[in-house]
């Protein structure tokens, strides 16, 4: 019997269908490392699964890739779950992926950390960015389901501490995939036509999956960009997700977001008889104040006797003239001490004084003062002054000695 001789793609076929009806390789479950992870144009993702001893090729097509909650990374250990067949065209076998989970941890989990660290790293968590909440809101949004217990318990608080404030509720499902969308759409039409002073978007507790839409990145950043500031309040205190993060204000309840947002009346009619009381003790110490000084005004001399303060002014202008009185007596004796002293070294240096005393002042015809014989020629006439009268004389002979 002559032996049957294959094609390649006979072969191929043939692996494929045996591989195809094996029950146990039409849903399997593998556990290995991510590698060479290639997300292709076409959305399809390539891969290979690797432990210490061997490889596996993948593929997972974008039906499947679509559904993923994170963002699959090489070295990350995963569970996947598919069928094994093969591509006739090259004869490898591979491993058609249907779903993927991060082993040991959730794939929400995975995907949670891997949003925050990339918001972090963008900067929407930023202190800086938050807004301040309004102390005294007029108009609060809240953005959640209109059918929880959460938007009636926000509801009930608001009206009980701040009934001043108008509650404008903007229905959104907040759970599903239909839920980041709106809780988008709400937020941005908030925005637009600025009905609000603050928003309050959240819900009720619930599991991770329950909570996920404000984990969603759309919703984050709807939240960075609204110019309206946002209080997040979703689930119960230990809940975090990724809108606390963004908001300008977290909560831990949806009770404890209508808490924060405004102010409880009794704690201002408290603060407002307080600050009554501290006015009327600050005005009556001002008017005592103010009624002392009038009583010691009145008291003074010058309220009592209108003239009393002309006379006073009075006694200080004699006071005054009396001083400069002395004043100018005392600079005139000054002055007539200073002058007699002056006179009398005058007095001393004339020479009247010392004609007085016997001697004489002779002068030439052009009156010049003579000091010496040779200031005079025989037959000039001279003039002599005496302490008392004088004459006039002729020179004979000037001589040297006498």
């Amino acid at each position: 019997m002559e032996k049957h001789i294959f094609g390649v793609t006979e072969v191929n076929n043939l692996v494929k269908l045996l591989l195809d009806n094996e029950p146990m390789l039409n849903n399997i479950c593998v556990r290995g490392e991510l590698s060479n992870y290639k997300i292709y144009p076409s959305g399809h993702h390539y891969f290979s699964l690797k432990d210490p001893e061997g490889a596996i090729r993948c593929v997972m097509f974008k039906g499947s890739a679509m559904k993923l909650r994170f963002r699959p990374e090489n070295g990350m250990k995963v569970v996947v779950t598919g069928r094994v067949s093969v591509f006739p065209r090259d004869g490898a076998y591979q491993l058609y992926c249907n779903t993927m989970i991060p082993e040991g941890v959730g794939d929400l989990a995975v995907a949670f950390e891997q949003l925050k660290a990339k918001l972090y790293a963008e900067g929407l968590f930023d202190p800086g960015h938050k807004k301040p909440l309004p102390a005294y809101p007029e108009r609060i949004a809240v953005i959640t389901s209109s059918a929880g217990a959460a938007v009636h318990d926000m509801i009930r608080i608001l009206r009980r501490r701040y009934p001043l404030a108008k509650v404008i509720l903007l229905p959104v499902r907040v759970q599903g995939v239909e839920a980041p969308p709106e809780i988008v759409g709400a937020i941005r039409y908030a925005n637009r036509w600025n009905i609000a002073d603050v928003i309050i978007t959240g819900r009720g507790g619930g599991s991770m999956e329950d909570l996920w839409a404000f984990n969603d990145e759309r919703v984050a950043r709807a939240i960075y960009a609204s110019d309206i500031p946002v209080i997040s309040a979703v689930g119960h205190e230990p809940d975090v997700t990724i809108s606390d993060y963004v908001a300008d204000a977290r909560a831990s309840t949806p009770s404890n977001a209508a808490e924060i947002a405004v102010p409880d009346r009794e704690e201002l009619a408290r603060w407002l008889r307080g600050a009554e009381e501290r006015m009327a003790q600050s005005q009556t110490a001002r008017l005592d104040a103010l009624r002392k000084r009038l009583e010691t005004l009145a008291s003074k001399r010058c309220m009592t006797d209108q003239m009393a303060y002309v006379q006073d002014k009075r006694m200080e202008l004699v006071h005054v003239q009396q001083r400069l009185g002395d004043l100018a007596e005392m600079q005139l004796h000054k002055k007539r001490q200073k002058f007699s002293t002056l006179a009398a070294s005058l007095d001393a240096m004339s020479p009247l004084k010392v004609l007085g005393r016997g001697y004489a002042m002779a002068q030439n015809e052009g009156g010049q003062v003579l000091k010496s014989y040779r200031d005079v020629a025989a037959g000039e006439s001279v003039t002599v002054t005496l302490g008392e009268g004088g004459f006039t004389c002729t020179v004979d002979a000037p001589c040297k000695e006498v």
